[in-house]
């Protein structure tokens, strides 16, 4: 009802305004039309004087003027006193006159000086008195009147004055009455007012309150609000309009709720509107659907992690974070990106044991904000951390680490971790596809029974290997490894002795070679290693490890007797001895066929003159 109090409050005012201006406008045009109406009286005196001293003169009578004169007076009672003033000219012809007709004051004077009337008006607390002086001039007419030939004067000189003051203290008396006649009736006219207003206006109030409580109730959800109105017309048809667009939103706004419920859990957005919540809702769902279908259509999990990281940084606005990759299994921690080495704040150990981080170890977010010194392996006790863990499946799970300058600006990321749990929910689906993809690709590119990667891997990356090696200037060692007299094994003690010799060529492989170099069965007891950026020493040493390591082991062939086998190693070098790798791995191939046909048992290294020996072509 305040909007109602303040239009009664604002007409009232404008009313009192109205009134008060009618009221000062009527006491000046009252008091203007009573000075009007007493300066009429004075002329008409004036001229009833003039006339009359006129005809005394002209009948010889001036002696007796002064009866004429009081009876002026008695009959006016609004002329408290009047009196004649003569001129210097006329007082040196006439004398002083009756009375001492000569100035009594400066006005009589002005007036005689100027010939002009003067008017005052002298107010004080117990009446009110006009004073008005009216000269009289010489003139010149026709009839009987002719002032010059009484007077020794000019045409137009003034020969005397009238002073007369009129109390005209009525004025105040009655101007007072009629202003309170007008207040009277302007504050009858107010009440009516009022009260019509309040009458015509409440109904139209209390709509509008009942209007503004259901709409309160709508930014908050509830539109069971019922609009009623004792208005008829059209006030009458908006309430039903609204009580029918109401009871629409209710039933459809529940079910739009509860099913966006079901993508993003209600209360993830920080909103007292429900309608702006549904909104930005939607909106979200609108942008991580895009992202969805984005990453469907990329090819690898790189690819995936490279639209995770612009997500990250353009609709977040990161700008110090680091994305990592964890192996569940084998707990080991692999960085995927980094803003830059500040967003590094884990100590190196962790890469190893990912169990350090506790985010990954407790499968919840965690901030630095929370308790101090709350993560012991972050490398400083005053950085301000968000670490967000996500688990993709029981293989592989990613951890965010994000970094702010201070804990204002962590709290602000702090607001957005729903919305990227959101999209790495997106891409979880996406990931897995591409973690079982390369797993399905790996085990095709891996030899069953060793586990070393096998031809066909060969055959594919061996291209990309060798660009990558001219590009960077990188070398590789080519080593070509074959089993000694392997087919007796197969056709002495059978195919299980023989695979057994290949599996623990697979292990010692594994055991002497580094995590950059490539350990390939190329076929049979055939088998390719290719040593990264190795020196001719290195590469020496590497082929002797593993030819007395094999040479070492011992098969049981099940009749209590033991086997021993050796091996053959023939190596070259890439770019030195081949442009290519494939080139190396046949010169390679060409130093073991040496080293066979020269004795077996033998590591060997090419040299040129081989590939121009007869036998070897």
């Amino acid at each position: 009802m305040k909007t109602k109090s303040k239009l009664i409050f604002i007409v009232t005012i404008m009313l009192l305004v109205l009134t008060t201006a009618t009221i000062i406008n009527v006491s000046l045009n009252f008091r203007d039309y009573s000075i009007k109406s007493a300066i009429e009286k004075s002329k008409m005196t004036a001229t009833i004087v003039k006339d009359g001293l006129t005809a005394h003169m002209v009948n010889g009578i001036m002696d007796k003027r002064e009866y004429f004169l009081n009876q002026i007076s008695a009959n006016n009672d609004a002329v408290k006193s009047l009196w004649l003033v003569r001129s210097e000219n006329v007082i040196k012809q006439y004398g002083k006159g009756l009375n001492d007709e000569t100035p009594r004051d400066d006005i009589d004077k002005k007036v005689l000086s100027s010939g002009e009337t003067l008017r005052e008006v002298i107010e004080n607390s117990n009446d009110i008195t006009l004073r008005v002086t009216i000269p009289y001039k010489a003139t010149v007419s026709g009839g009987n009147t002719n002032c010059l030939t009484c007077h020794d004067v000019q045409r137009g000189d003034t020969l005397g004055a009238i002073s007369m003051e009129f109390d005209i203290s009525d004025m105040r008396t009655t101007g007072m009455l009629t202003i309170l006649k007008i207040f009277g009736i302007n504050m009858l006219f107010l009440v009516i007012v009022l009260l019509l207003l309040n009458y015509y206006v409440t109904p139209f109030m209390r709509l509008f309150t009942n209007l503004q409580n259901g709409i309160k109730k709508a930014y908050s959800g509830d539109f069971t609000h019922k609009f009623e109105t004792t208005v008829g017309g059209d006030a009458k048809n908006i309430v039903d309009q609204m009580n029918s667009l109401f009871a629409k939103m209710q039933e459809t706004f529940g079910d739009i709720k509860y099913n966006l419920a079901t993508f993003i859990p209600q209360g993830c957005v920080s909103s007292a509107d429900p309608l702006h919540e549904a909104k930005t809702i939607i909106n979200e769902l609108s942008d991580v659907y895009k992202f969805k279908k984005t990453i469907e259509l990329d090819s690898s999990k790189d690819e995936v992690y490279t639209r995770i990281i612009d997500i990250l940084k353009l609709k977040y606005n990161l700008n110090r974070f680091a994305l990592y990759e964890v192996n569940n299994i084998t707990q080991e921690r692999k960085l995927i990106f980094s803003s830059d080495k500040e967003s590094l704040i884990c100590q190196e150990k962790v890469n190893k044991d990912a169990q350090g981080c506790r985010a990954f170890r407790t499968k919840s977010v965690t901030i630095s904000s929370e308790f101090p010194n709350l993560c012991q392996a972050c490398l400083s006790e005053r950085q301000n951390y968000i670490c967000i863990p996500f688990t993709i499946n029981n293989d592989v799970s990613l951890t965010i680490s994000i970094t702010g300058d201070s804990e204002d600006e962590i709290e602000k990321i702090r607001a957005h971790i729903t919305s990227v749990k959101h999209y790495l929910e997106a891409a979880k689906p996406v990931i897995e596809s591409q973690i079982l993809m390369e797993k399905l690709k790996d085990t095709s590119l891996r030899d069953g029974m060793t586990g070393l990667y096998n031809r066909r891997f060969l055959e594919e990356i061996i291209d990309k290997i060798m660009h990558q090696a001219k590009r960077t200037k990188e070398t590789y060692a080519v080593m070509m490894l074959d089993v000694d007299f392997f087919k007796m094994v197969n056709d002495t003690y059978g195919h299980d002795v023989g695979d057994r010799v290949i599996v623990e060529i697979g292990k010692v492989l594994k055991d002497n070679i580094r995590e950059s170099d490539l350990a390939i069965r190329y076929g049979g007891e055939e088998f390719v290693v290719m040593l990264h950026n190795a020196s001719e020493e290195g590469t020496q040493e590497v082929a002797k490890k593993i030819h007395s390591a094999f040479a070492a082991l011992s098969f049981d062939v099940g009749t209590g007797e033991t086997l021993r086998k050796t091996m053959s190693i023939g190596i070259s070098k890439f770019p030195e001895d081949g442009d290519t790798i494939w080139k190396s791995i046949k010169f390679a191939d060409t130093a073991l066929y040496v080293a066979k046909t020269t004795g077996r048992n033998k590591i060997v290294h090419y040299e040129k003159e081989m590939a121009d020996s007869d036998d070897l072509r």
